[in-house]
């Protein structure tokens, strides 16, 4: 089931897409409200008891937004989980160096650039703007002390995010947090595909094209930690609330890795597509 946030008719709402349609749920209801209630059955119940009703409206009528336009915590991010990106993200960093354990870092997001908005460049910060196609999980429920062979239960789904970054930033100041968390620098979309829909865990192809040119391929199969083991770590000593967005590591292929860099410029289109999900498509502004 893809989940969708739109805004329609004056308001924020969020709705279930099937083909070129959306059924919009009761507006009172927020994609994050939706997640800690559990099933797509108790928001629509929840609707009705307000008097409220499901409406089918056309996608291209509607705007759509990031399915979780303002994350009430910051999102979590693995850094190189895929083998191929340690050996490029090394020669950038020297000194960062990924032993045995999963490398995290937390990522601000003020508002989530939807499908179609625009990335800012921030010309006045940066100069190194990068790119990174990921598959981001969705925690369905809260999570404390989660087993990784339990930890299937307390996904809700998965959507793709664009963990874009300031490169230049990130070294300066030795560590991930402020080159990754510029205002307009978290896409995420264009929705959530419920975990029903694939197979646990996935494999997801995932990739990214810059102005046409394919610069990512890669697979979720290819995770160096998969979801549980890393809700197994990070719910060891945490509660993992319901509506967390975890992105999960980008495959080699961003700007950085290549001689000479191929950093984000104004203009640039970025397509990042993942398997059984669709495509998230943003300008650089």
């Amino acid at each position: 089931m893809k989940l969708a946030t739109v805004f329609y008719n004056h308001k924020e709402c969020v709705g279930i897409v099937k083909g070129e349609e959306i059924f919009l749920l009761p507006r009172e209801i927020s994609m994050e409200e939706l997640i800690r209630k559990g099933t797509i059955e108790d928001a629509i119940r929840t609707g009705a008891a307000c008097g409220c009703r499901e409406d089918a409206v056309p996608l291209k009528e509607v705007s759509v937004l990031a399915p979780i336009p303002r994350p009430s915590q910051d999102v979590i991010c693995l850094g190189m989980n895929f083998a191929d990106h340690t050996d490029e993200a090394a020669k950038f960093h020297p000194t960062m160096v990924r032993e045995n354990y999963a490398v995290y870092f937390s990522k601000r997001v003020n508002l989530a650039v939807p499908d179609g908005g625009m990335v800012d460049s921030h010309p006045d910060v940066t100069s190194q703007v990068d790119y990174e196609a990921e598959i981001a999980v969705i925690i369905g429920k809260d999570a404390y002390q989660v087993k990784k062979e339990n930890a299937r239960d307390y996904i809700f789904g998965y959507t793709i995010l664009n963990d874009i970054s300031a490169r230049e930033v990130q070294t300066r100041h030795k560590q991930f947090y402020l080159g990754k968390s510029l205002d307009n620098f978290t896409p995420i979309g264009p929705w959530i595909v419920t975990a029903d829909e694939f197979s646990y865990p996935p494999k997801i192809g995932i990739r990214s094209c810059v102005n046409g040119e394919l610069r990512q391929d890669g697979s979720t199969a290819d995770w160096i930690f998969g979801i549980g083991e890393v809700i197994e770590d990070l719910s060891a000593g945490m509660t993992l609330q319901a509506g967390t967005i975890i992105s999960m590591g980008t495959p080699a292929g961003v700007g950085m890795g290549f001689t000479p860099p191929k950093y984000l410029k104004k203009g640039d289109v970025v397509v990042c597509e993942a398997d059984g999900i669709g495509t998230l498509t943003n300008t650089v502004g």
